[in-house]
């Protein structure tokens, strides 16, 4: 059974949980076909929070088989005009704005971080994602090609392409972001007209699920999106091998991703992939500390530290190293740790039990290594899963918490003495998702950022999205790019045309 929510959070979302939620498959809400169901857990107490649908390799067999439905050529969603389709798109991003505070609760509920937080940006950002892809719809266009071979003398040939929706495309999404995440990966397939399967993590599937009811209401025909909650074992697996799936998205671990890619082989699905990180920040001698290090802090620290891009790695000018590690941890000790739903809060807790132990096993490995934790270091409490803010000094890069992603909120702070030192130290790592520069040259901050090896670069500024920047990585860090017009490329197929007319 779930526990009893908080008659003091709104009322919507708190109706919502007390609901065994059932799965999106054709337009209608099932049960699992095994019946199954499993829990999802508050974190800020441990307890569950709500019960679930547990999908499974029979669920995705008909989800699948409604989303190639829904994509044949007849159907409602194939004969819908391109712009028909963007207002479709649109008034989803505003029914998400209309429902803002009760889905910024579910976030804060299932993942845990500030309610604040989900309010001001996954809500917004989410909106805001689903109208900037509304607006491709219409702008998908094929070009004409002029021939230059006169394959038979005096024939002339009318050649162009076609840009065409991939087809069925499985989607699988992380815990860190639940909400903006489905968004992220819904917008860019649902303006070039493929047909879906999302599977939202086991961990927050609820903010999913709401929002498949959005879709509902907005008017989407009947199998164009289907939600199956379930385990990434089991329902994940499923989804990433099924033979009529045409691509496969995934974001998640690098670990999970190259699993992810041998599923895929089966059929040579296409695959996407929004991977881990370990990103340098760096603080140069020059940089304005009155905001860098403040910057510094907020790269690691939002979102509890649980973010792909996270400035996990501080790389600080020898001449200035003591100062910003003072400041940086002035900043996490002020940090008020406590329950998404306070509104007092600014860090919430880890996402589960499982990230806990995971990340407090990071501090362990880094104190009997020689690290030394400048501020935090500790669980927090005996209920939930909160951990301090953490800023750990004597580190070498060959740590185990310098070389490996631990996704939570603890940095690594190692001075430098050149920027010949720094570059090989800052792209020594096999990811390459994101990096920072603070410095007040600007010619400095552009020939570094020419150097490091990331898919994006943040200058004075961390933490910075915007539905029409392209976001992805480098090395092992992913293939194919978020967002964008970039984003949109991988989920169309170019077909070449070419006819003899005379």
């Amino acid at each position: 059974m779930a526990t009893t929510v908080s008659t003091n959070i709104d009322a919507n979302a708190a109706q919502f949980v007390a609901q065994t939620r059932k799965m999106l498959i054709n337009g209608k809400w099932m049960a699992a076909a095994s019946g199954k169901t499993f829990p999802t857990y508050n974190p800020a107490t441990g307890e569950v929070l709500a019960m679930v649908a547990e999908g499974d390799k029979e669920d995705i067999d008909r989800a699948v088989a409604a989303a190639r439905k829904a994509f044949e050529n007849d159907s409602p969603w194939r004969r819908m005009t391109a712009s028909e389709r963007g207002r479709l798109i649109w008034k989803l991003g505003d029914l998400i704005d209309k429902h803002t505070e009760e889905l910024a609760t579910l976030e804060s509920l299932d993942n845990g971080k500030p309610l604040t937080v989900a309010r001001a940006a996954d809500v917004p950002l989410a909106a805001e994602l689903f109208r900037y892809m509304a607006g491709w719809t219409t702008k998908l266009e094929g070009n004409t090609i002029p021939l230059s071979v006169p394959y038979t003398p005096g024939a002339r040939y009318h050649a162009y392409t076609l840009r065409e929706p991939v087809g069925v495309v499985g989607q699988i999404i992380p815990w860190n972001f639940p909400l903006l995440m489905a968004a992220w990966k819904l917008g860019p397939a649902l303006a070039a007209g493929c047909t879906i399967v999302l599977k939202p993590a086991e961990q927050t599937p609820l903010s999913a699920l709401r929002l498949a009811e959005l879709i509902m209401e907005a008017g989407f025909p009947d199998g164009v999106v289907n939600v199956v909650p379930g385990y990434g074992e089991t329902a994940g697996a499923a989804l990433a091998a099924h033979p009529d799936v045409d691509k496969i998205a995934f974001t998640g671990s690098t670990e999970v991703g190259k699993m992810i890619v041998k599923a895929a082989a089966g059929n040579l699905k296409k695959v996407t992939l929004e991977l881990g990180g370990k990103s340098p920040n760096v603080i140069m001698k020059d940089a304005d500390l009155e905001i860098a290090i403040p910057g510094a802090a907020s790269a690691i620290f939002f979102n509890h530290g649980q973010c792909c891009c996270a400035g996990s790695r501080l790389y600080v000018d020898a001449a200035i190293y003591d100062k910003v590690v003072e400041g940086v941890s002035e900043q996490a000790k002020k940090i008020k740790v406590g329950p998404g739903l306070d509104p007092a809060t600014q860090l919430g807790p880890l996402v589960s039990d499982e990230q806990l132990r995971r990340v407090c096993g990071y501090l362990e490995s880094g104190f009997s290594e020689g690290a030394k934790a400048a501020a935090g270091g500790h669980k927090v409490g005996d209920k939930g899963y909160f951990v301090e803010p953490t800023v750990m000094v004597n580190t070498k890069q060959n740590m185990k918490i310098v070389q490996e992603e631990i996704f939570g909120p603890v940095v690594t702070a190692i001075p430098y003495k050149n920027v010949e030192e720094l570059l090989p130290a800052a792209n020594d790592t096999v990811y390459g998702l994101a990096a920072g520069i603070w410095t007040t040259n600007i010619n400095k901050a552009h020939s570094l950022a020419a150097e490091l090896r990331a898919g994006t670069v943040w200058i004075n500024c961390y933490n910075i999205f915007d539905a029409a920047l392209p976001f992805g990585g480098y090395k092992q860090s992913g293939w194919g790019r978020e967002m964008g017009h970039e984003a949109l490329e991988l989920y169309t197929e170019t077909k070449a045309v070419c006819a003899r007319y005379a």
